[in-house]
């Protein structure tokens, strides 16, 4: 093998042209999926106090943006919601009028191909801001996993793509695959968080969904942050209970997370840039610290490196935006 002054790596790196025709991995709008949040009233488009640039909107808001985010050529969406009333059931999540089902019935009547994927947890819908059903301060696993079915099959029913399990319930992607396959829903995807994290990046997140918990933490569902081979055994049981995506949440401290359970299962793999990584990038640029731009395509092109084959972002449109610059 030849070695130096023979071989000189650098050549392939002095002409920008040859620089693109060798790139590994690139980023394209097919990767893209930008998360929206949807509140009630009309007229409503409220920026995230910890997310410059992300915004809860009304349906009738949310459609125009839908369209814009069409047009831009990303693919798909997902929803999260903020009802109008919360109780101690989350009732909210499952009502077939609720926040969600309407916005994707508004959705889907005003694009033409935009792929809607609806978060289907009971956080947001909760008056304690827990994922499920409580006893006390503990989360019952098997009704909480009732309703998380009954929640995905009202999404669907509306008219949702995709539906997408976030709780870390154990059996939900079974309970959900049952009862949208006893519906008639059989061609129905589910991505489902398979290997999501007790992370302290979800915080801007919480303001966005308004799901801050009311006392303690998600420890109890979610995973201890130091644990790699537990998130394999959570994606493999998401698989054999009927997942047809999984998920690795947060991405940017996890990329050796995503590697692993892409090349252990070589499923089709989806990755969350959360909130708190898009903050921090937003918070150092505005400091001057940064170049906005240059960062998030190198923390994106880093997820995507890892395995990703899809990527959850709030820097979507941003990045749409890029690409449509580059091509000029």
């Amino acid at each position: 093998m030849a070695t130096f002054p023979i071989k000189r790596l650098r050549r392939l790196r002095y002409n920008p042209v040859v620089r693109d025709m060798v790139r590994e991995t690139q980023i394209s709008k097919n990767d893209l999926i930008y998360p929206l949040f949807v509140v009630p009233g009309t007229n409503v488009k409220k920026e995230v106090r910890s997310m410059p640039g992300v915004y809860q909107m009304s349906i009738d808001v949310l459609v125009e943006e839908c369209k814009e985010v069409e047009q831009l050529g990303i693919p798909a969406i997902i929803l999260f919601g903020i009802p109008e009333h919360k109780d101690e059931m989350g009732s909210e999540a499952y009502n077939p009028e609720g926040i969600v089902q309407r916005a994707v019935r508004e959705i889907k009547k005003n694009t033409s191909n935009l792929l809607v994927i609806t978060d289907v947890c009971m956080c947001e819908y909760t008056s304690h801001g827990h994922c499920g059903i409580l006893d006390g301060e503990k989360i019952l696993n098997d009704k909480t996993v009732e309703l998380l079915a009954k929640e995905a099959l009202t999404h669907v029913q509306a008219g949702a793509d995709i539906v997408a399990p976030s709780d870390m319930m154990d059996g939900r992607v079974l309970a959900i695959r049952k009862i949208l396959d006893e519906n008639g829903f059989i061609e129905i995807p589910i991505l489902s968080y398979a290997v999501k994290y007790a992370s302290g990046f979800y915080g801007p997140f919480r303001d966005a969904a308004e799901s801050a918990p009311a006392f303690g933490d998600r420890r109890s569902h979610q995973m201890d942050i130091a644990n790699a081979l537990e998130a394999l055994r959570e994606a493999e049981s998401d698989i054999e209970e009927g997942a047809d995506i999984i998920m690795v949440k947060p991405a940017g401290a996890y990329l050796d997370i995503i590697w692993r359970v892409k090349e252990k299962f070589g499923m089709p793999t989806a990755a969350y840039q959360v909130s708190g990584e898009y903050s921090m990038i937003k918070a150092a640029s505005k400091l001057g610290w940064i170049d906005e731009e240059r960062v998030m395509i190198e923390s994106l092109t880093a997820i995507k490196r890892a395995g990703a084959d899809m990527i959850l972002t709030y820097f979507a449109k941003d990045v749409a935006k890029y690409l449509d610059n580059k091509k000029k």
